[in-house]
């Protein structure tokens, strides 16, 4: 019983491909958000870094409901697409659109453009989870085959990562060339509303097609009696009941995409103003290629030393990245030392985001077993409320470190020193300690010793209830 359903869950290289062309499309113009939001806002629409904190205060509660809602639509979702695939067709473009409109610097007062920024970045933000939810979401209606599980988050997790390794080195240079084209700028200013404009319409149109062929491209066709029908929120939070799997997920969820929003927001800061070295900057972005050979590890370093082994052992290097990176600045931001903070940083990085999708995966089936409820939809949607709550958050807790240093708004190149030391609060411990924790919540998880036993629990009761179905 257990071969078949491993045999017949079996996902082909096309739709692999498909899949991970999901993950691709949210990386491409997200990511750019996450970096470069905050920067665009203070640098060349002028805003105040305070009144930046107001918003990702505001969006962190907004996400703290919106997720949870996303989830519980999925799980009451039944098409002939499926459960999550729709959401793919549905929203694809609304989300491409309010993407591009946070890099848009309207003609307003400054009241104006608070209001502009605020619109914009909260609903790109909310239609993130309608995107994103499902790419979680739809794993486990993809495979029942643990092994099979690995080998999708790890595709998906590898062409994620190719969004953010491509796009992201090239967005400053790409604004400034194109802000030279059309906006008569010296071709090295990186504050080219223009440039910013078209430079984001390029990668939300990039973003909407992958989307799109992720849609057209998958099956979902792990067949339970709960996958068939709509589960009321009820039934939904049972899935939930001594879930300890799911509680330790969400919670690094929560602290390891905290620091990471933080590091990647305060990053062109600090490049630009501590080391006056954008170029720099870049470089150390484009060598999220690095992240790509890690990533393609996990199926062997996971199917060695397992899953949560090969988290932890991410998670351990990201730490220690951050450590490196605190002495090359004590040495005077020591360019040697700072790409080998880098480098560790991607390696280690690459190892922990593909497996965080199947240890999602892996409570649902958990909740399954232990309680008799699959619920896809909320039990995974605790993950995008979780990562967007600390990003947000973390986000929140930049602009006022920024605000609290006297960052000067639009300034040319030359902060104050309280300033820097907020910067580099941002760029090396915050970071740090979300990582730090992360690991040692890990610890807890034992779900690797269970898995044989609840996966063939599970292959039989959904043998019982495909037969039901079909009498």
């Amino acid at each position: 019983m257990d071969n078949v359903a491993k045999n017949t869950n079996q996902v082909g290289l096309k739709e692999r491909v498909a899949y991970a062309l999901s993950d691709f499309g949210c990386n491409t113009i997200f990511q750019i958000v996450g970096t470069y939001f905050l920067v665009f806002c203070t640098d060349t629409l002028g805003v105040a870094a305070a009144a930046v904190t107001g918003l990702f205060a505001l969006t962190a509660i907004i996400d703290s409901i919106d997720g949870l809602i996303w989830g519980q639509f999925i799980d009451r979702t039944h098409t002939r697409w499926g459960k999550s695939r729709p959401y793919w067709l549905w929203f694809s473009v609304p989300f491409a659109i309010f993407c591009v409109m946070c890099f848009t610097a309207p003609p307003f007062s400054q009241t104006g453009k608070i209001i502009w920024i605020y619109v914009a970045y909260i609903g790109a933000k909310v239609l993130y989870s309608a995107i994103n939810i499902p790419v979680t979401s739809i794993l486990p209606a993809l495979t029942s085959n643990p092994k099979e599980r690995v080998t999708l988050s790890t595709i998906r997790q590898f062409f994620g990562n190719c969004g953010g390794a491509i796009f992201l080195p090239l967005t400053l240079p790409a604004v400034a060339i194109l802000g030279k084209i059309f906006g008569n700028t010296d071709g090295k200013s990186t504050n080219s509303p223009v440039g910013w404009f078209i430079w984001a319409v390029t990668l939300a149109i990039i973003t909407a097609a992958c989307l799109l062929i992720a849609f057209a491209g998958t099956k979902e066709r792990v067949i339970t009696k709960d996958s068939q029908r709509a589960i009321p929120m009820r039934e939904s939070v049972k899935a939930l009941k001594g879930n300890y799997p799911w509680a330790i997920i969400i919670f690094i969820n929560f602290i390891y995409w905290g620091g990471f929003a933080v590091r990647s927001s305060s990053l062109p800061y600090y490049f630009k103003y501590n080391l006056h070295n954008e170029a720099l900057g870049s470089l150390t972005l484009a060598a999220t290629f690095i992240t790509l050979f890690s990533t393609a590890l996990v199926p062997f370093v996971a199917g060695k030393i397992g899953k949560r082994n090969c988290m932890l052992l991410g998670m351990v290097g990201t730490a220690l990245s951050q450590i490196i990176l605190y002495f090359a600045d004590k040495m005077g931001g020591n360019v040697p030392v700072i790409l080998i903070g880098i480098i560790l940083y991607y390696i280690s990085y690459g190892l922990t985001g593909a497996l965080i999708a199947v240890m999602l995966s892996d409570a649902v089936d958990f909740g399954e077993w232990k309680n008799g409820i699959r619920a896809e939809g909320f039990v995974t949607s605790f993950s995008s409320f979780s990562a967007k709550l600390g990003m947000g958050i973390g986000g929140m807790i930049l602009a006022a470190i920024l605000a609290a240093g006297h960052y000067v708004s639009g300034a040319s190149g030359v902060q104050p020193d309280s300033a820097l030391t907020a910067i580099t609060f941002g760029f090396i411990w915050i970071p740090f300690i979300g990582y730090a924790l992360s690991a040692v919540a890990l610890l807890f998880n034992n779900i690797d010793k269970l898995e044989p036993q609840m996966i063939a629990d599970l292959d039989e009761k959904h043998a019982a209830e495909i037969a039901e179905i079909a009498e």
